[in-house]
């Protein structure tokens, strides 16, 4: 019989001792979502999976069988000798596949053999998904917001970072998703996170709250391509709403440091993107500006002549409204505030 154990048994710390999360789907499979923390050590690659999968649907399951044989003895050595290196840092070495199947199993089963204190975890990434779907909405329902809105460039996520260092409990919900919201929101960041992997970061960040006072960003429903999940949209609506404003030129120095980097070919991709909403020849002015390095200039006439039309706070009833020309001061005011809530 071969070890098992769900995820809620490892949310609520029942674990004796250290372990490690070992998903062993494939590389595009753990590109896609997993579980947060987790390592990848694959028994087939893409391509092996795509070709198994095929037979097991369209030939039989013995020969499928035998197909995921073969391709995962190859690497066996391979995988026993990492193995065999974590084993000797964690108490227990927890595994998962798709479903908690032949993938996960069939490698507990065998390492387990060999003296590897190998466990399966129960139901794989999809259990794991079905517990966070349940749990992170009644977790939100315990949870009370303070959200921070203004402009692009007003020292948002600074503030946020800031508050955290000092012990704060917040949520960075651009950082979960990895990308800022903006037309330039990507920019030096990489591959935007899945919508499945957004979910996971935001559980992972509020279940390690000492309080039940969480300060995050306003955001739009949709930041790049992920959406913020009603049930948390409508925590933050119903939150503690502060306005941070900023002189333009604290917002220009803000914008330059977060998005200017010595390769300015981001930058000009992302003003090729806004072509349908700014003319020809202001895009085009726009880019021989970067290209000549005037950033300043670029940033402030974007900021006020496009950006700052789109975001209309009227609608909003702020409870509080604090200057961060300088963000020390601004944290300070904030940090009082919370005292208070």
């Amino acid at each position: 019989m071969i070890k098992l154990l769900n995820y809620e048994e490892i949310d609520k710390n029942k674990i004796q001792g250290s372990y490690i999360l070992i998903d062993v789907r494939s590389e595009g499979e753990y590109r896609q979502a997993h579980i947060p923390n987790s390592i990848n050590i694959p028994l087939f690659n893409d391509e092996e999976r795509k070709i198994i999968g095929t037979v097991y649907v369209n030939e039989s399951i013995e020969k499928a069988k035998y197909l995921g044989i073969e391709a995962a003895s190859k690497r066996l050595p391979m995988i026993f000798k990492e193995v065999s290196e974590l084993d000797k840092k964690y108490n227990q070495l927890i595994f998962y596949c798709s479903r908690g199947g032949m993938r996960s199993s069939s490698i507990v089963a065998l390492l387990s053999s060999l003296g590897i204190n190998a466990i399966k975890l129960s139901g794989g990434y999809k259990g794991y998904r079905k517990y966070i779907n349940k749990v992170l909405p009644q977790t939100i329902k315990d949870i009370k917001f303070v959200v921070l809105y203004g402009n692009t460039g007003v020292g948002k996520t600074k503030i946020l970072k800031e508050l955290e260092k000092r012990g704060y409990d917040v949520l960075d919900l651009e950082g979960c998703a990895n990308h800022r919201g903006s037309f330039l929101g990507g920019i030096g960041l990489g591959e935007q996170n899945s919508q499945k992997m957004f979910e996971s970061y935001i559980y992972e960040s509020i279940r390690k709250r000492k309080t039940n006072t969480i300060v995050v960003e306003g955001e739009s429903k949709r930041i790049g391509r992920v959406i913020i999940p009603d049930y948390i949209f409508s925590a933050m609506e119903n939150g503690i709403k502060i306005k941070i404003d900023a002189d333009i030129e604290t917002r220009v120095k803000n914008i330059m440091e977060e998005y200017v980097t010595e390769n300015d070919d981001e930058l000009i991709g992302a003003l090729n993107l806004l072509r349908k909403y700014i003319s020809e020849k202001n895009i085009e002015k726009y880019i021989n500006e970067i290209k000549n390095k005037n950033y300043a200039a670029v940033i402030e006439e974007l900021m006020t002549k496009y950006y700052d039309p789109l975001y209309n706070f009227k609608d909003k009833d702020f409870d509080f409204s604090i200057s961060a020309n300088n963000i020390n001061d601004a944290v300070d005011e904030i940090s009082i505030l919370l005292t208070k809530v």
